[in-house]
């Protein structure tokens, strides 16, 4: 199984659109600080045929150790979602031809 890293997707870009590497670097690093950013403050971010990334806030529950059986507030909290495209799903489940992602392995 390989792991897709800044290194990788750097690398990529290097190698598609042209720009040197450190600018592909840094336009990674951009586009990544960008979507971090528009999550912190609870912005969507909708990439179309590949899903959506939104913040959720869970509420205040109890919850239990599973080791011990004692009961434990778990403390409200924003957690990440992410939901799958339907075109990611079917991509998945080699229902839809594969999705050019511009690499030639």
């Amino acid at each position: 199984m390989n792991t897709v890293t800044r290194a990788h997707l750097a690398e990529t870009i290097y190698a598609q659109v042209g720009l040197s590497r450190n600018e592909s670097a840094d336009l990674l690093e951009t586009v990544l600080a960008r979507i971090s950013s528009a999550l912190e403050v609870g912005e969507s971010i909708k990439i179309s045929g590949f899903g959506t990334f939104s913040v959720r806030q869970k509420g205040r529950r109890i919850g239990r150790n599973p080791k011990t059986g004692v009961e434990v507030p778990i403390m409200p909290r924003r957690v990440l979602v992410f939901r799958p495209s339907q075109v990611l799903k079917a991509h998945v489940n080699h229902l839809a031809p594969p999705l050019d992602n511009g690499a030639d392995e």
